[in-house]
């Protein structure tokens, strides 16, 4: 029996040995992989810096102010008519606070079902602050949807008016 245990531990050696034997010259072999392409990198960077001229590149953007961005209650409304915007209502369609949100503005609303791009047309008497309402072709629809958090993205702000002055002609 103490022959048997003594060959296995002889035979288990051995292939310990062989093993980090070959998982080391496979380590050798991937470093000198990874130092062949680190060389042949930094030759291509000293040929493209040597053959081409170097350009500068001012570039100017604007952004939407994201202050009106974020999180709404929103609930959804059916009534028939005009909109403060003087436009007729109709799908995509809603109504929002003027002093968040001004008439004019398009955003993308994420609410389920209703998820796209809409345009504030409209205000209402109890839209206060960050509150929406959807305008939904049906009253039945309108219940459905109930009040829901909705996610909210400006994608353009209302272009400001600007006051004409009443001039009297003499």
């Amino acid at each position: 029996m103490r022959n048997v245990a003594r060959v296995c531990s002889f035979l288990f050696l051995i292939a310990l040995i062989a093993g980090v034997a070959y998982v080391g010259s496979d380590v050798e072999a991937v470093t000198l992989s990874a130092k062949d392409s680190h060389q042949s990198i930094q030759e291509a960077d000293g040929f493209l810096a040597s053959n081409f001229e170097s350009f500068n590149f001012t570039v100017e953007t604007s952004a939407v102010a994201s202050s009106a961005a974020g999180r709404y209650r929103a609930t959804a409304y059916c009534l028939r008519g005009k909109t403060a915007s003087g436009r007729y209502v109709r799908r995509g369609i809603v109504a929002a606070d003027p002093r968040i949100l001004p008439l004019g503005t398009r955003i993308h609303m994420s609410g389920g079902r209703y998820t796209g791009k809409y345009l504030v047309a409209d205000t209402g008497g109890k839209i206060k602050g960050r509150i929406l309402d959807i305008w939904v072709p049906s009253c039945a629809e309108a219940r459905r949807w109930g009040r829901r958090t909705v996610s909210v993205k400006v994608v353009s702000k209302a272009k400001k008016k600007k006051k004409r002055r009443n001039r009297r002609r003499r």
